[in-house]
């Protein structure tokens, strides 16, 4: 295995991901939630134990509009209308949240598992029409999720400011944090990688985002054994899949098993800087976290403001 012999993901063994990690029947033909299956009330209830101070922190970038950011990575800015009136004031908000700057999660209706093939559990992509999806959209986890989330901070694992573009996160540096840290992963954790994408970007201001995947730092496929072995929830992280994977038969490895064939969300362009500093903070990497999506009918996700809680 690719975790056990430390070796990147080969193209061979990466198509074995999609038979080995798929979930589909394993909660029922008609499931439409995926690994969220994992949470359970007593998986909600144990991250609830784990407050014991209050402390809220927001892992979330602010919406992208052209005035808070603009350059390659954002390629359609949100918009934010004001109208001020004498006594009042309302604005409007219309934002294109799929990409790589947006802070959002993924529906299972997002990835399909290739052209014209099946949503996550069988189901035909046909059901995805321009009036929304009738299968796996976000409105499905309209109740939120909770759940205990831990943090693997990876720049602070290698004692740099952010991953290097030659030295992406695979599943043994999740592993190696977790044992430094004593973190025994959990069945429902939502896994949170911190790759240091802010760091990165202030180092590199003419960094030309291109490519998909990016050409930028990140997650390796592999990590996806450690989800898969341990009953992880979700993934979420700040730089997303890492470029040189070129190699692999797909676009955007990770996805292309994460949502259709494993059914696990995808917590994209979280914001894990004020995170880090607050685990180092309570000497701890573990907490609860809340998502919850906005209710768009037949949505393919949602913007969020992910909060984790001490």
């Amino acid at each position: 295995m690719t975790t056990e012999t430390r070796t990147p993901t080969n193209a061979d063994e990466y198509l074995t991901y999609k038979l080995r990690f798929n979930n589909w029947g394993r909660w029922g033909d008609s499931d439409e939630h995926g690994t969220l299956n994992h949470i359970t009330d007593e998986t909600r209830r144990d991250a609830i134990a784990l407050v014991t101070n209050g402390r809220t922190v927001s892992l979330a970038n602010p919406l992208a509009t052209e005035k808070v950011h603009s350059g390659p990575r954002n390629s359609r800015p949100a918009d934010h209308e004001m109208n001020v009136g004498a006594s009042a004031s309302m604005d409007y908000i219309g934002v294109s949240y799929h990409g790589f700057i947006n802070t959002h999660i993924d529906a299972l209706c997002h990835v399909f598992t290739g052209d014209n093939g099946k949503l996550y559990n069988g189901f035909d992509s046909s059901l995805v029409t321009d009036d929304g999806a009738a299968a796996n959209s976000i409105d499905r986890w309209r109740d939120g999720i909770v759940t205990r989330a831990v943090l693997y901070d990876i720049p602070k694992l290698r004692g740099i400011d952010y991953v290097a573009l030659d030295e992406p996160v695979e599943a043994w540096h999740l592993q190696q944090w977790a044992d430094q840290n004593g973190i025994s992963p959990k069945p429902g954790d939502a896994v949170l990688i911190r790759s240091g994408a802010d760091p990165f970007y202030a180092a590199n201001p003419d960094h030309q985002f291109v490519g998909i995947p990016p050409n930028t730092p990140g997650v390796a496929v592999s990590v996806l054994e450690y989800l898969y072995e341990t009953d992880a929830a979700l993934l979420g992280w700040d730089l997303q899949e890492t470029a040189g994977q070129e190699h692999l038969p797909a676009r955007i490895p990770l996805h292309e098993v994460a949502i259709p064939h494993m059914g696990m969300p995808l917590l994209d362009n979280a914001n894990f800087e004020r995170l880090s500093q607050v685990c180092e903070e309570h000497n701890r990497y573990e907490f609860m976290l809340t998502i919850a999506p906005l209710v768009v009918l037949g949505g393919t996700g949602s913007p969020v403001n992910p909060i984790a809680i001490f």
